[in-house]
């Protein structure tokens, strides 16, 4: 996340160059460090930095750096024939570079030439079998092209070798939601609570796969994630209380009919929906009266 302090610098400096006051290379040097996504700036700015004979010459070995920022940029704005040139200077440059391979790979890609970048793609995999960066490129075309069962696949093979990469766990898990396949989904937020236990976000998203697979264990189980979600969060999610809501209804109506011993206990739905109230009251009021009507009707809440 971008800190206070380096958005008002960001700021500060996009201000400066946008008005002609100098700076531009340390405004994009900042741009990708913080990762900020401007590219029509980048490009713009970047280029005339570029055409500059004199500046160009003042950045010495890191004008290599400027022009793969640039080419990423002109690929996001659609200004291929720019990139196509960067890029070309960049393995005259450096011809065996695994760097500049990539850049040529997403190249194809922006272009819609699927095969020539997979053709790359795998030309750089037989040589660095272990670049992250190159499976991920793989993945993410196949889900440009709408293929997310080859994306599946391609995400397990990257697990199998990259197993702590918990931003990987998350993508298979969304696109196994994607497909429908919950069951696969909860094992992959099941690895990634064991990765980062006390995110509440792997809480709640686990919750909510084991809600929408349904069955009396699986409400039982969710409402527990959902607990544990509302605990780490500081009782302030909403999501979850909803959730612990929906859990206890379904529950109750589940176990109806049964021995008081299997029912769910309803005390922990019942505080939640207070909770729901008391926030509604006090952040939106003009909802609160909704809110109220759907959780009596839920029977989770009387006033």
């Amino acid at each position: 996340m971008v800190g206070v302090a380096e958005e008002a610098e960001l700021s500060r400096l996009e201000s400066q160059v946008e008005n002609g006051g100098g700076n531009v290379w340390e405004y994009l040097c900042l741009v990708k460090k913080l990762k900020v996504r401007c590219s029509e700036k980048v490009l713009r700015h970047g280029m005339a930095l570029l055409k500059d004979a004199k500046g160009r010459s003042k950045l010495g070995g890191e004008v290599w750096t400027l022009y793969e920022q640039v080419s990423i940029a002109a690929m996001d704005c659609r200004h291929l024939e720019i990139a196509k040139e960067y890029i070309q200077i960049l393995l005259k440059k450096f011809p065996d570079s695994i760097r500049v391979g990539r850049l040529e790979g997403m190249w194809f890609e922006a272009k819609g030439s699927w095969t020539q970048a997979d053709k790359v793609y795998s030309g750089l995999l037989e040589e660095h079998p272990l670049d992250q960066q190159i499976h991920k490129r793989k993945v993410a075309m196949a889900k440009a092209q709408g293929n997310l069962s080859g994306a599946v696949d391609l995400l397990n093979k990257y697990l199998e070798i990259f197993m702590a990469d918990n931003d990987a766990w998350r993508e298979l898990a969304d696109l196994y939601i994607s497909l429908q396949m919950y069951k696969q989904a909860a094992f992959c937020f099941e690895e990634l609570i064991l990765a980062q236990p006390s995110n509440p976000f792997f809480h709640l998203s686990y919750a909510e796969v084991l809600y929408t697979l349904g069955g009396l264990e699986n409400f039982k189980l969710a409402k527990k994630y959902y607990a544990v979600t509302i605990d780490l969060s500081g009782g302030r999610n909403t999501r979850a209380l909803y959730g612990v809501c929906l859990c206890g209804v379904a529950i109750n109506q589940l176990t109806k009919g049964r021995s008081r011993e299997e029912k769910e206990g309803s005390e922990l739905h019942t505080l939640a929906a207070a909770s729901l109230v008391k926030d509604y009251k006090q952040r939106s009021v003009d909802k609160a009266p909704l809110v109220i009507s759907v959780l009596e009707q839920m029977k989770a809440f009387s006033s």
